[in-house]
């Protein structure tokens, strides 16, 4: 999560995608230092954004990199041919973001709480991957051709264990020499239609926990001295940011509506040009802190979604696995 400057301050979002437009609808124009294209592949549209410049990092709010966004918004559905497709493409993203070796060692990392759904995506694609490390240096014959080393885990966050994720990750790094690592986690968004719709592909790393506002250690490359891969899905959105497309919605209504002489419409207008977004945190606040929202049926969705995103992983990591999202074996 990074807090964007100008009048997107406070706004939390993770998808570069959400950053790039919240600055054109100020700007009116394309970005310096900021390349993106779009394409729709069988129901799926892919936006593909690079953040090439400094001066394009610090407007955005996003370090330098490339950031993939997969959407489907039938996810929610329950849609197996589409969690299929999905699943494939997001195989063939992140096989071309990565150049795989046969004998590439990759450790991926499932961040998050498993005991809180909105944030136990990472911990549950880890227990659905299929993890080969330990059988390739004790057995290698049982599993044939077509696999890679494979580790995962799931260190749990810093109120559980009282150890910061990234030391915890540098440890690990340290004794196992993974040769790349990637990192699972649930992402905050600014729109509520982006939940568990939407799939991020970053080569810029990750900071745990930055999606609710914590401020945590990177796990990136300058961190480790090997390249990190975000794996991220969306799993809640700001409560003041909801507040606030409502007040938005309202104020022009009650502009479109009211005669131009109308103090209604001069009341709206002042709130419309104020910020409202201050209102909306002094109504919040006092009552609940930094609320997130979340669908009432997450459970069902984030297992959904982490199971399509292991299946992915599992076939982008081993050729002997079919690339259809439920990491069945080819032979």
């Amino acid at each position: 999560m990074n807090y964007l400057g100008g009048s997107r301050e406070n706004i939390r979002t993770d998808l570069a995608i959400e950053a790039r437009e919240m600055l054109m609808g100020e700007v009116k124009e394309e970005i310096p230092g900021v390349l993106a294209t779009t394409e729709v592949i069988d129901e799926i549209t892919v936006t593909r954004v690079e953040v090439t410049t400094p001066e394009a990092e610090k407007k955005m709010g996003k370090k330098q990199g490339c950031y993939i966004t997969l959407e489907a918004p039938g996810l929610r559905q329950k849609n197996t041919p589409l969690q299929e497709k999905v699943a494939q493409q997001f195989t063939r993203e992140l096989q071309k973001m990565v150049e795989l070796q046969d004998d590439t060692t990759v450790l991926v990392v499932g961040l998050g709480n498993w005991n809180v759904t909105p944030d136990a995506l990472g911990p549950r694609v880890v227990k659905d991957l299929l993890v080969t490390r330990h059988i390739m240096k004790l057995e290698p014959q049982t599993l044939g051709e077509g696999f890679r080393p494979v580790a995962a885990i799931a260190p749990g966050v810093l109120g559980i264990t009282g150890v910061e994720t990234g030391e915890i990750v540098q440890g690990l790094v340290e004794k196992v020499k993974p040769d790349l690592l990637i990192a699972v986690d649930a992402l905050a968004a600014r729109s509520l239609n982006r939940l568990h719709t939407t799939i991020q592909l970053a080569d810029t790393g990750i900071h745990p926990g930055s999606g609710v506002g914590n401020k945590r250690l990177g796990i990136t490359y300058d961190t480790l001295g090997i390249p990190v891969i975000a794996v991220g899905v969306p799993t809640v959105v700001d409560a003041v940011t909801i507040a606030s497309d409502l007040m938005d919605h309202l104020l022009l209504a009650l502009i479109r509506e009211a005669s131009p002489d109308s103090p209604v419409r001069a009341v709206a207008q002042s709130l419309a040009e104020g910020d409202k977004r201050a209102v909306m945190e002094e109504v919040i606040t006092p009552t609940g802190g930094n609320l997130m929202v979340t669908p009432k049926d997450i459970d069902t969705l984030t297992e959904d979604i982490s199971r399509l995103i292991a299946g992915g992983l599992n076939a982008a990591l081993h050729p002997a696995v079919e690339s259809d999202g439920t990491g069945k074996y080819l032979h």
